[in-house]
């Protein structure tokens, strides 16, 4: 019993040593000079586990510790974070001069390779320009607005003497109000199968890129066939009937001379998951918070 315990005490020491040294070796390879204060973690995973585990409440901890701007090791990536709302103002109003935008592997391999966070120079500012197109203030006024508002009117319509859970409806609420501007017409039909997927979507770009069964990052990359089958389907069945819509994706595949902007298929569809993706966390998450 005696030496049962002493070698349990001696793996314990080996272990704790094999961790600190691991978390030492971590530190010294990043730090650089130039770089700015903060933890990196263990080697891979980083601090991805905290970060994920405490959300907004990490942020906090390491500017508490290291100020404003400090590093980390983040979804597999070294990151520098940046809480500091000029120096933020000055990397967006700069991104296509000089400065190049940089994404954690998992976003890119899931959103695909022709969305607007994964491509840059003259690629990039064609991909804005179709996406800017969208939201112009004519489009706001008169076809998104009045599109929203009668989707919210609808949504929460039968919500009369019922418990509702916020969370989930919100979550709903961001998913197809977004796809109902995208694809006016077919939205109802596709939402019931396009819906879960998207949500397993989201959980994988929110993860380590590591490929193996049962991880997020897995169902991620499988939503996204998926969701391009779906979408391919639809634009297929749009060129087929050659009726006329007006939402997102009818502009999107416009060939006239009011699209400057010709995109081809596969970038129409990463640029159609950009959109859905990039207003469904903040989006769904706000409107809880304010309710």
């Amino acid at each position: 019993m005696a030496l049962f315990m002493v070698v349990l005490v001696l793996l314990f020491i080996l272990a704790l040593s094999i961790c600190t040294a691991l978390l030492r070796w971590n530190e010294l390879k990043f730090s650089k000079k130039g770089l700015p204060p903060g933890t990196m973690g263990w080697p891979i995973f980083g601090e991805t586990t905290e970060f994920l585990k405490q959300g907004p409440n990490f942020m906090k901890n390491q500017r508490a510790r290291y100020g404003s701007f400090f590093k980390s090791h983040i979804l597999g990536c070294p990151t520098a974070v940046s809480m500091d709302p000029e120096l933020n103002r000055y990397i967006l109003m700069n991104e296509a001069k000089g400065l190049v935008p940089g994404y954690p592997q998992s976003m890119l391999d899931i959103l695909g390779k022709c969305n607007i966070a994964a491509v840059h120079g003259s690629t990039h500012k064609q991909m804005r320009g179709a996406l800017l197109a969208l939201i112009s203030p004519t489009m706001i006024k008169q076809q998104l607005l009045p599109k929203i508002d009668e989707f919210m009117r609808n949504f929460v319509s039968d919500w009369d003497n019922k418990i509702i859970d916020i969370q989930e409806k919100t979550k709903q609420m961001a998913f197809l109000s977004s796809l109902k501007q995208i694809a006016s017409v077919e939205s109802t039909s596709i939402a019931q199968e396009f819906m879960p997927e998207f949500f397993k979507l989201v959980l994988g770009t929110l993860s380590l890129p590591i490929d193996l069964p049962g991880t997020n990052y897995r169902r991620g990359l499988k939503a996204r066939k998926i969701i391009l089958t779906i979408l391919k389907q639809l634009i297929e069945k749009r060129r087929g009937n050659q009726e006329s819509h007006k939402d997102m994706l009818a502009y999107l595949m416009s060939k006239d001379d009011n699209n400057r902007y010709k995109l081809s298929d596969d970038e129409i569809i990463d640029q159609i998951i950009t959109i859905l993706y990039s207003g469904y966390e903040t989006v769904s998450t706000t409107s809880m918070m304010a309710v």
